[in-house]
């Protein structure tokens, strides 16, 4: 990580407020979603595939 961050986000929507996001850890490539409502709140959950696992993206670090 050349940068010092360890999450990098991939996605950003936002519609009326709210805002749906997807982050990636850059050293275990598990994608988060994140959901924010506003000033009401949040939440932040791994991304998961059909069969439950966790879905992976590879992050390369720009030199």
């Amino acid at each position: 990580m050349k940068d010092g961050k360890r999450f990098v986000r991939i996605l950003k929507e936002s519609q009326w407020g709210d805002v749906s996001e997807i982050w990636v850890d850059r050293e275990t490539g598990v994608n988060y979603f994140l959901q924010s409502y506003g000033n009401v709140g949040c939440g932040l959950t791994p991304l998961l595939d059909r069969e439950g696992k966790p879905v992976i993206t590879e992050i390369f670090d720009e030199e």
